[in-house]
């Protein structure tokens, strides 16, 4: 008695703890609890945090440009070696010589977007030691010099990156948020995928109980010769064919599982288990009110944008290219000499500089010509292709928005279809057991339960895929009436 108390004390512990192990393994989660967890370690997700990152560190880089920057500089060299050196009555010798020469410079420099040129102040000494049984040293100075470097004719890319690096870096922003909502869209994909197959499942357990219980007292009715051969043979065809169906499901439930596991980051080996909620936002979004908005946020629109402003940019290039190239630099200052760093600083001389380099393309065969044909040709196909593409991005926010005002609607239908199939399959289950319809009428009641529950959760798929789809295009929240931003200060740390 006691050995038997112990076993059985035994076996509840077991299925305790194994019950347990189940429930740790196991998570419920609804459409909301998805998304949230696919927002926030979705893998799709980091990338995206990276390549903004990315984006935004580049665009750092372009306003460096038009910032001033400063800049120490030094090449100290020493030179024991023997030269040819011009000697004052024109002739040359070889002379041996042992000097080193130390020298620094500090230098700002500010870049003009107006004209594309470079504007510089220097401030420079240099030392140079004479080595040997005669040592000697000296110094140069140039205490302020003022520079300035300009292409005349040539290719302004600070003027051009001025017009395109903040839209790339406004779209960049843009598609973030995008990407988000897409994500989102991703996981309502998988969800229902897992959805559908959990359904399925269930669907053929319950029709395989059914079909299993209808067999077997069809097989009292076979024996007393109240039902024919084939009507036993269709309940048996059934039963193996809800069979068949349960070991597919199965396979369909564990694939979409490990798939929707990975998309959304979860490492561990654990069961998912989808809750469906019945109750989707009310509201109608206004199709000239969606159109604004896709029109003002979407990053599509910046795209095609900056592709024009680029198109423009490579005009510009070929012209500047193909024409006349005139560069100029100029350089003013002070300079001066001497055995010590107070004498190299006192009473400094002016010094200019001026040169002037001209190239004129005389012959080229129509090369340059071609280049900017070509530029002018793609800058033309660049303008109609978005011309095309704003025309079918509205028809699509177009479709959508009509599309997402019909889905409650449908949802509803669906809901009393699943209803009514459901009530019509237990009557005719009853009717056939009373010997009052046929194996036809039943089949056909099972049919349609199971195709309203597939349409139903068709039907909430539908809603939500065009929910999320229509805040990709639009950035922007119908149901709070707010328009959808990240925390960008916050993605860089």
């Amino acid at each position: 008695m006691k050995r038997t108390s112990y076993m059985f004390i035994i076996l509840l512990l077991f299925c305790t703890n194994f019950v347990q192990g189940q429930q740790n393994n196991q998570i419920s989660l609804t459409i909301n609890k998805a998304i949230d967890i696919a927002r926030k370690q979705s893998p799709q997700i980091t990338v995206a945090r990276h390549s903004f990152r990315s984006s935004y560190w580049n665009y750092c880089y372009f306003k460096a440009n038009y910032l001033p920057s400063l800049a120490f500089s030094s090449t100290p060299n020493f030179n024991h070696s023997i030269n040819v050196i011009n000697m004052p009555d024109g002739t040359s010798q070889f002379i041996q010589q042992n000097e080193l020469s130390t020298d620094g410079m500090l230098s700002i420099s500010q870049n003009i977007a107006l004209t594309g040129g470079t504007l510089s102040l220097k401030s420079s000494i240099q030392r140079l030691d004479i080595l040997g049984e005669n040592k000697n040293y000296s110094y140069l100075t140039n205490p302020i010099t003022i520079s300035y470097q300009q292409s005349l004719f040539g290719y302004n890319k600070l003027k051009w990156d001025k017009k395109i690096e903040p839209l790339r870096f406004e779209e960049a922003k843009k598609e973030y948020v995008e990407l988000i909502e897409l994500v989102s869209t991703e996981t309502v994909r998988k969800f229902f995928d897992l959805t559908r197959a959990q359904t399925n499942l269930q669907i053929a357990q319950t029709n395989y109980a059914n079909t299993d219980t209808l067999y077997s007292f069809a097989q009292r009715r076979y024996n007393i010769g109240t039902i024919t051969e084939n009507d036993m043979l269709q309940l048996e065809v059934n039963r193996l064919n809800e069979e068949s169906n349960m070991l597919n499901a199965q396979i369909e439930v564990d694939n979409y599982t490990q798939e929707l596991r990975s998309y959304l980051g979860i490492t561990e080996d654990i069961e998912i288990e989808v809750v469906l909620e019945e109750n989707t936002p009310q509201f109608i979004v206004d199709l000239h009110k969606a159109l604004y908005l896709a029109t003002n946020n979407s990053p599509d629109i910046i795209k095609m944008e900056r592709k024009k402003q680029e198109s423009e940019s490579n005009v510009a290039n070929a012209r500047a290219s193909a024409g006349l190239k005139a560069d100029i630099f100029a350089q003013l200052g002070l300079t001066q000499t001497g055995e010590n760093i107070r004498t190299a600083y006192r009473d400094p001389l002016n010094q200019q500089y001026v040169e002037i380099g001209i190239r004129l393309p005389i012959l080229d065969w129509g090369r340059g010509k071609g280049q900017i044909q070509v530029a002018k040709s793609n800058r033309d196909m660049v303008y109609t292709q978005i011309k095309q593409d704003k025309i079918n991005f509205e028809l699509n926010v177009t479709r959508i928005v009509k599309q997402f005002n019909l889905q409650n609607n449908r949802i509803n239908v669906a809901l009393k279809t699943d209803a009514t199939a459901n009530r019509r399959n237990e009557v005719a289950r009853k009717l056939y057991i009373l010997g009052r319809s046929t194996i036809l009428d039943l089949n056909t009641a099972i049919s349609e339960k199971d195709t309203a529950k597939r349409n139903y959760i068709n039907a909430l798929y539908n809603y939500w895929s065009l929910y999320y789809v229509l805040r990709s295009l639009t950035l922007y929240d119908f149901e709070k009436d707010v328009t959808l931003t990240e925390d960008y200060e916050l993605l860089l740390k």
